[in-house]
């Protein structure tokens, strides 16, 4: 029987509940992800909070609120908040993203998202699972809408996706006036073509960097620069 939680060196998170688990995309948002600075954070799609927990730990200033639209997800998120010691910083909300921001709630600093990027017609039994996995639930174009209406003038969005869907979402950002400032590939190993990749973008356009991240070097030896980025979070880093 699966672990129903996987431990991190300063919190917990339990999954069990949750259609997605805890895996090596939302790690990698979380470590990346810029929050320097940031006073207010929205983690879009929280799922079992992992990536608000992980941004809680790297900006002890900030508030930060996850949200999703799915009941078991938001409720375990609370109960791993609960279990954290940063539960006085971080709010769990059940909302929709589309009708956040439309009453004049405030705007954030940071946004980040690891979002539904599944495209094709082929969807799996489990609903909570689809919801979770595909654009169905939330389109590209909805994502950015959102984003475009609660990010702060010199705020960061940043979101993991598949690399064959990077240059359609970098298209839809820019002309909502979301420019790329970051992209990072992601290899699992030396030589692999990059299948994930993390964007940042910002309102203000400026020259946008690309570099590479390798997960392992072979397999279960980690890069130097994957364990310097994880090494906060991974127990055995």
């Amino acid at each position: 029987m699966p672990n129903p939680f996987f431990k991190f060196k300063k919190f917990t998170v339990y999954h069990d509940r949750c259609a997605m688990k805890v895996g090596t995309d939302g790690v990698l948002l979380g470590a990346w992800a810029k929050v320097e600075g940031a006073h207010s954070i929205l983690d879009i799609g929280t799922g079992t909070g992992l990536i608000a927990l992980m941004l809680a730990q790297r900006n002890q200033e900030a508030s930060v609120l996850g949200i999703d639209i799915d009941e078991g997800a938001v409720l375990q998120a609370c109960e791993n908040v609960s279990r954290s010691p940063w539960g006085d910083r971080i709010n769990i909300e059940k909302i929709d993203v589309c009708e956040l921001g439309l009453k004049g709630e405030g705007r954030f600093d940071c946004i980040v998202s690891n979002p539904p990027y599944f495209q094709e017609n082929v969807h799996c039994p489990d609903e909570q699972r689809n919801q979770a996995r595909h654009t169905a639930g939330l389109s590209f174009e909805a994502l950015l809408d959102a984003v475009d209406r609660l990010l702060n003038d010199e705020g960061e969005f940043s979101v993991v996706l598949p690399n064959v869907a990077a240059s359609q979402f970098i298209s839809l950002a820019a002309s909502r006036f979301l420019y790329l400032r970051h992209r990072t590939l992601i290899h699992t190993k030396p030589g692999a073509e990059p299948k994930r990749v993390l964007l940042a973008f910002g309102r203000k356009m400026q020259m946008s960097i690309t570099d590479h991240l390798t997960i392992e070097l072979e397999r279960h030896v980690y890069s130097e620069d994957y364990i310097t980025l994880t090494r906060d979070f991974y127990l055995f880093m």
